[in-house]
């Protein structure tokens, strides 16, 4: 069964402009390797000031992902995301059943 997820990726601000960037494919491709699929395009912030600092860092670059994929199976992923340097914070969410389908997924 096909479910709906959102994911949050916050990149350390101190990575250069394009390697940041090259995380949105990475992501993406996780996700198409897991055998899930995104939903409309992947949503690039830019660079942005926290609020308070994370583990010294003032900014970081964040990515939006709307995806469906099979239950469980975008644990690689996560496990990917957790081990990166790169990665400062990630949060990966089932979508509600409703807000599922008021999104169109």
């Amino acid at each position: 069964m096909m479910r709906a997820y959102e994911l949050m990726v916050i990149i350390d601000g101190d990575v250069d402009d394009p390697k940041a960037q090259s995380w949105v494919k990475t992501v993406t491709d996780g996700i198409t390797a897991a055998g899930g699929s995104i939903h409309g395009r992947p949503d690039w912030w830019g660079k942005r000031q926290f609020a308070y600092p994370i583990n010294r860092k003032e900014t970081g670059y964040y990515l939006v992902v709307e995806a469906l994929a099979p239950a469980g199976s975008l644990d690689e992923l996560e496990r990917t995301l957790r081990l990166a340097d790169d990665v400062v914070r990630h949060k990966l969410i089932r979508l509600p059943d409703a807000e599922a389908e008021r999104r169109g997924m």
